[in-house]
């Protein structure tokens, strides 16, 4: 005798809960330049009080403690063995240990602030290519030769004073304050160009009434 086979009642699982997708949290590009703004502001921001507290107050405040000598990273145009020399007579070890100390904090940020912040500028505001790279080059090429000069002032001050060692941080200072020139021109020349453009989009859309 065959036994009655019992039909399977099929059920139908309830779908998944989605849930529903909000649109404020939906990453456009608009908010994505924002963000990248909003970023490159507060960076600017940090960058101008890291130059000002470096270049403007500290190393200032170093001639305390050198008779009055400038020192040697806020001489655009070089120095000489005599000057380097007079330094080391005129500061003891303690404060050539606190002009080491200020090059490895102010003056370690302020360069890498300032190549991060040229170059967040330059991909925000330029077209990917050759020219967002060319543009790229000094900030980048300050970064390296400000951190190298550091090191360099820094062995001015440790044993004896070879004449070749003076010249090397003499043509790195000058060298570095020529590319800090040109980062800070790439910099504003980038951010000002954006401004304007963005201004003369926005007075187009209001002359058509679309603002």
């Amino acid at each position: 005798m065959a036994k009655s086979q019992k039909k399977k009642k099929k059920y139908n699982r309830p779908a998944a809960a989605t849930a529903p997708i909000n649109p404020s949290t939906q990453r456009t590009p608009e908010k994505a330049a924002g963000n990248a703004s909003l970023i490159l502001i507060a960076g600017l921001v940090v960058t101008l009080f890291l130059f000002g507290y470096f270049h403007l107050l500290v190393l200032n405040q170093m001639e305390d403690l050198s008779n009055g000598l400038t020192m040697p990273d806020q001489m655009i145009g070089g120095y000489s063995v005599e000057h380097v020399e007079a330094l080391r007579q005129a500061m003891d070890a303690d404060a050539a240990g606190q002009l080491n100390y200020v090059h490895k904090t102010a003056g370690l940020l302020f360069p890498l602030f300032l190549a991060l912040i040229t170059m967040l500028a330059v991909n925000i505001n330029t077209a990917r290519g050759s020219v967002r790279w060319i543009l790229w080059v000094p900030p980048m090429a300050f970064a390296v030769v400000d951190l190298w000069e550091n090191r360099a002032i820094d062995a001015l001050f440790i044993g004896a004073l070879d004449p070749a060692a003076v010249s090397l941080a003499s043509t790195l200072t000058t060298t570095r304050w020529m590319l800090l020139f040109a980062t800070a021109a790439i910099l504003f020349g980038v951010l000002i160009a954006a401004f304007v453009r963005t201004f003369r989009e926005k007075w187009e859309l209001s002359k058509r009434g679309l603002l």
